[in-house]
């Protein structure tokens, strides 16, 4: 297993490689940039940091973008200077990859401040929302799976389904949305706060007190975006008992005189939850992207995904590969400790008599 550990690390790094080039490539050609920004704003004009032709690689005197025009070209070029496009585009992926070995991710083109200082600032909503999501969607999404599996076709299943499934149609801002109007003083009760991930003054208080209060500010947004998690993992359990409850070692562990709860999880549970867990790297990911922009704009939470778009509206770049650059090594280190998980439930697997 050590073998295939360190050559899965070893794969990191080209991965890692790759992601960044493919993405600062289509950054080079994609319209718009900090200098066309700077530039607009200047002019005067709110279209201007987004239709030209400069593309993300700066601008030179002979561009095509009509916002130089009037400006000292010069001044053009500290503009450039300022924000590194004064160098040819192989130099600066090199010296950006230098620095991300690093993690010197440098300072925000637009908020004055450490790019690792921003993402730290904005870390504890994220991992707020999307680890209590992640959390909650399993704690009962498997229980409720298995439940399910055991009464396949029952009136229970029929009415679970039809709950799940429409819990997850509905959009998590819509039901944040309607979270606010019920229990945020919107217009019938004021339970819950309609902002911020703490009260003021919570360094201050008991830890009792930090306790109760931190919860007090999550309950709405990590309700609103677990309502729609439910479905794939509940229903991905259920199909995966079922499959394995019709086999047979199943039937011959019953014909032994067994329990129904020993042969469930004495010998079902470890082969249904195989595959459940391989879609845990992806669902634990996706809990901090997927709604979270949403989520965090509507309950006021000032997170990395309200981060991550205003880097992105504004050509903020450096925060944008820092993030893109952080949770790609969160999701291939998940992605690993999922297989170690595999071996772990299942000391049959043996991951180093394949390729990877």
């Amino acid at each position: 297993m050590l073998v295939y550990v360190l050559r899965r690390l070893g794969l990191i790094i080209p991965t890692i490689f790759g992601i960044l080039l493919i993405s600062f490539i289509i950054v080079q050609f994609a319209p718009g940039g900090p200098v066309e920004r700077v530039m607009a704003q200047l002019q005067g004009t709110a279209q201007g940091a987004n239709a030209n032709f400069g593309g993300g690689s700066g601008i030179s005197n002979g561009s095509g973008y009509r916002g130089a025009e009037g400006l000292d070209p010069k001044f053009v070029a500290e503009l450039n200077k300022q924000f590194g496009f004064d160098k040819p585009a192989p130099e600066r992926f090199w010296i950006m990859v230098k620095n991300y070995v690093r993690f010197d991710f440098g300072k925000s083109y637009f908020r004055d401040q450490p790019v690792l200082s921003l993402i730290e600032q904005k870390l504890p909503v994220s991992i707020s929302l999307g680890l209590w999501m992640t959390l909650i969607s399993y704690a009962i999404s498997i229980p409720l799976g298995i439940r399910k599996a055991i009464a396949d076709g029952s009136r229970f299943d029929a009415w679970t389904s039809a709950a799940i499934i429409i819990g997850y149609a509905v959009p998590g801002f819509l039901v944040g949305i309607l979270l606010i109007v019920l229990f945020a003083g919107g217009s019938f009760w004021q339970i819950f706060p309609l902002r911020g991930l703490t009260s003021e003054g919570w360094a201050h208080f008991t830890p009792w007190h930090k306790v109760t209060d931190y919860f007090w500010h999550i309950t709405l947004p990590v309700t609103a975006m677990s309502l729609s998690s439910f479905a794939t993992t509940t229903f991905l359990t259920k199909n995966s008992f079922l499959e394995e409850i019709r086999k047979l070692y199943v039937q011959t562990a019953r014909m032994k005189g067994l329990s129904e709860t020993r042969v469930l999880y004495g010998h079902v549970f470890r082969n249904a939850m195989l595959i459940v867990i391989a879609g845990f790297p992806g669902a634990f990911i996706a809990a901090f992207l997927t709604s979270s922009l949403l989520i965090e704009t509507i309950f006021s939470l000032d997170g990395l995904g309200l981060l991550s778009f205003e880097a992105i509206q504004n050509r903020d770049y450096p925060i944008v590969f820092a993030n893109l650059y952080i949770f790609s090594l969160i999701g291939l280190f998940v992605n690993l400790l999922s297989d170690l998980v595999y071996t772990w439930i299942d000391p049959r697997i043996d991951f180093e008599t394949r390729e990877v």
